[in-house]
């Protein structure tokens, strides 16, 4: 496997996460997913990355259409909530998904 072709993040951490769905503090967590997500190309992008196992952050503007800058920026709002990891590979930076935070999103949604 070439270097391009390798998995751009590390494995995620496994195993279950035990807080609990409801009460205040789910709630506030539940919120600020959901905030993340609160703009459709945030959303365009989560799926992006679930389709490959490999992505930079130019292969997202491409598919996108957007600018750069805005690609950026929505990343950033992803990353800051946990939904998806970068890192940095020389001169760019590889995203991936957080499938922890994907599946606390899911449990927390299924506590509605």
């Amino acid at each position: 496997m070439k270097k391009d072709d390798a998995p751009c993040c590390p494995p995620a951490a496994e195993g279950p996460d035990l807080r609990p769905v409801e009460g205040a503090a789910a709630d506030e967590e539940l919120a600020l997913l959901g905030k993340a997500l609160g703009h459709p190309a945030r959303v365009q992008i989560l799926r992006l990355l679930a389709r490959r196992s490999t992505c930079i952050c130019g292969d997202i503007v491409e598919e996108l259409t957007l600018a750069q800058s805005t690609v950026s920026q929505h990343l950033k709002v992803l990353k800051d909530a946990g939904l998806v990891r970068g890192e940095v590979d020389g001169p760019r930076v590889c995203y991936c998904l957080e499938p922890r935070t994907l599946r606390r999103l899911k449990a927390l949604v299924g506590s509605l």
